[in-house]
């Protein structure tokens, strides 16, 4: 929801509203009229001096300034007053490479500003892990292909794109294993040979 009030000599005259986001040379793009919009704005208001803009679904293509813009039977106002800037951005998961002790991290962040109590919710192939309440997912080694999401509390519907985890996290672990593999391959031919 975007407000704006204005004041006018006779709000009575006033006879048009219009929010856009839009313009060139005077010339405005009525989010009413946008087919990128359609059906997911409105207008409201509560008295004759004010307007409220309200934007549904939204998208991260609707990240722009918004205007408001009043017209009335003399004059039309609104065109090189300051606007409301709005970022719209998604929940994204990065993953911290793996340590040599097996542990991979992942870690929910977004670039709106959340307040530092915000319940976070995992979920692990679709399935929500209940034990994990924080921005910061902390997983031990896996050869599976696993699947994790996050969301914020009370917006459950909106989730980061999953993110698999599973063994090319652990990059280190094929070196490790035929490093194993040699060690014990030399070790046998030694007992052998000195049994010989």
């Amino acid at each position: 929801n975007i407000s704006c009030t204005f004041s006018h000599l006779n709000s009575k005259n006033v006879t048009e509203k219009t929010w856009f986001n839009k313009w060139d040379s005077g010339i405005i793009k009525d989010l009413n009229q946008d087919p990128e919009y359609a059906g997911r704005v409105e207008y409201h208001r509560t008295t004759d001096k004010d307007s409220t803009l309200t934007v549904t679904d939204l998208r991260e293509s609707d990240s722009a300034e918004y205007k408001f813009r009043f017209t009335s039977n003399k004059v039309t106002w609104g065109y090189s007053f300051p606007g409301t800037t709005l970022t719209v951005t998604d929940l994204q998961v990065k993953v911290t490479p793996a340590t040599k002790e097996g542990n991979v991290t992942l870690t929910c962040s977004t670039s709106c500003p959340l307040t530092d109590d915000t319940t976070y919710i995992w979920h692990q192939n679709g399935q929500r892990v209940t034990n994990e309440h924080n921005n910061v997912l902390h997983l031990g080694l896996t050869t599976e292909e696993v699947g994790y999401s996050c969301a914020v509390k009370g917006h459950e519907d909106l989730r980061s794109e999953t993110i698999t985890v599973n063994e090319a996290v652990f990059p280190w672990v094929p070196v490790v294993t035929v490093g194993a593999v040699l060690t014990v391959a030399v070790l046998l031919v030694t007992i052998y040979c000195t049994m010989r």
